[in-house]
């Protein structure tokens, strides 16, 4: 009895003196509920508050492996391509097979072509070298829109600022930022990987004038409209990140083009829940497409981060519920074509229909619909499941082993789509690439 009067006080005193521990444990225990509750919460109600899930993709990450003698042969087809189409005097390659003209977005597939034939061994320093340095030469003396920045097209033989067709344009076309921060992923992968060319990299972009792509947050590209330039701002959901990752990487503020969450919406296709742009053609003029090449080129490149990881899992097994759904096989991306229109936006989503195929003004191209050549060598690079070797066995055969690969096969007749292009050659060097050595760009 006398030890209980003796405690009392004792274990009062004691409670007093521990109650910071036990806030510190409550919060503790507060804080791994948290962690339970955000890990039961639905993915979508993580990212946007409005939308029910309906499935959360688990895709494994398979990791580097060495090319096959198989896969060695279609890197080196590809690499064809440009062997045959680079400009010797100038260093700039073709857009399309022996037409000298280029666009930014596919130089850039060019540059990335000889990083990539340089890592998986089929081309030796002294090349790399040449090819690269002649490149950025010439880089360094295109004549520049308003003075600031690259024209969208140029000849690949004289330099010239030329239209889509290839006629020169003395004030030029304008300025894409998308194209600009395409190619700007090259331009850090030299800087960081290969210190050498630093110098000159450096001339080019202080040539530049970075900073009139960058407003507020966002990415602007400029448009010459009856020799008046319109700024527009550029990028929708997919590609808008993806180029505005390596603006990051320099330095400038992207901070609104890099949200994936400012215009997200999700759409259900197929029973799956699809990232979509909110921003309507009708109210912000451009097309909101959901296609294949940049959430591959993110992967391939950047290694994804959480959000375009999730996204890019959701863009690819939709494709393949479509195929499991239909019977067609599908990768579907942006292509050229080998007749009129000559390109065309085969989508998992845009204009809010589903599976829909349109040209740049919005007109229908149904018709025209292609398994990608490109999509399917880059979702099989990333992920190597069983329909990814489906896609790959569709197009293995898709080449000409003197010219390169064709862009694709057509859905409605079953045959090729024999145009040769950069892009499409270049992206399959990347993919190889990637599966040889990893993600490509290590800062």
């Amino acid at each position: 009895m006398n030890t209980n009067k003796n405690n009392s006080p004792s274990f009062k005193h004691n409670l007093i003196r521990a109650r910071s521990h036990i806030i510190f444990i409550l919060a503790l225990i507060t804080a791994f509920s948290l962690v339970i509750f955000l890990d039961k919460t639905t993915f979508e109600n993580r990212v946007v508050s409005k939308s029910p899930v309906k499935k959360i993709m688990n895709l494994e990450i398979p990791d580097k492996r060495k090319l096959s003698t198989k896969e060695m042969e279609w890197a080196k087809i590809a690499w064809r391509y440009f062997q045959n189409n680079t400009i010797e005097e100038t260093g700039l390659a073709n857009s399309a097979n022996l037409y000298p003209s280029t666009t930014l977005w596919d130089s850039s597939s060019y540059l990335m072509a000889v990083i990539s034939v340089k890592k998986i061994g089929i081309i030796d320093d002294s090349e790399f070298t040449q090819r690269v340095s002649k490149f950025l030469e010439s880089m360094l003396a295109l004549p520049l829109y308003d003075s600031q920045l690259p024209n969208k097209v140029y000849n690949t033989r004289t330099l010239e600022m030329v239209d889509y067709n290839n006629k020169i344009t003395e004030k030029g076309l304008g300025w894409s930022a998308i194209d600009i921060g395409r190619l700007m992923v090259p331009l850090n992968i030299l800087v960081w990987n290969y210190p050498q060319f630093t110098p000159q990299v450096k001339a080019l972009t202080s040539k530049w004038d970075l900073n009139a792509v960058i407003k507020n947050g966002e990415m602007f590209g400029a448009l010459n409209e009856n020799d008046n330039t319109v700024y527009l701002q550029e990028g929708r959901l997919g590609y808008e990140e993806y180029a505005a990752k390596s603006f990051q990487l320099i330095g400038l503020d992207v901070s609104n083009a890099i949200d994936y969450t400012s215009w997200l919406k999700f759409v259900e296709i197929d029973g799956i829940n699809i990232p979509t742009d909110s921003r309507t053609p009708e109210k912000f003029t451009a097309h909101n497409y959901v296609v294949s090449e940049p959430y591959i080129l993110d992967g391939i490149e950047y290694g994804w981060d959480q959000l375009s990881r999730e996204f890019s899992g959701r863009v690819y097994s939709v494709q393949e519920a479509h195929y499991k759904k239909t019977g067609i096989l599908t990768a579907v991306s942006e292509d050229n074509i080998d007749q009129a229109p000559h390109f065309v936006y085969n989508t998992v989503f845009t204009d809010g229909k589903e599976w829909n195929a349109i040209t740049e003004d919005g007109t229908d191209a149904s018709e025209f619909k292609t398994l990608s050549t490109k999509a399917a060598f880059g979702w099989h690079m990333l992920y190597e499941t069983d329909y990814t070797k489906k896609l790959i066995d569709a197009v293995s055969d898709l080449n000409d082993p003197d010219k390169g690969w064709y862009s694709g096969l057509y859905e409605k007749t079953g045959k090729p789509n024999k145009v040769l292009t950069a892009n499409t050659n270049g992206i399959i060097l990347e993919t190889l690439a990637y599966k040889q050595t990893g993600v490509l760009l290590k800062p």
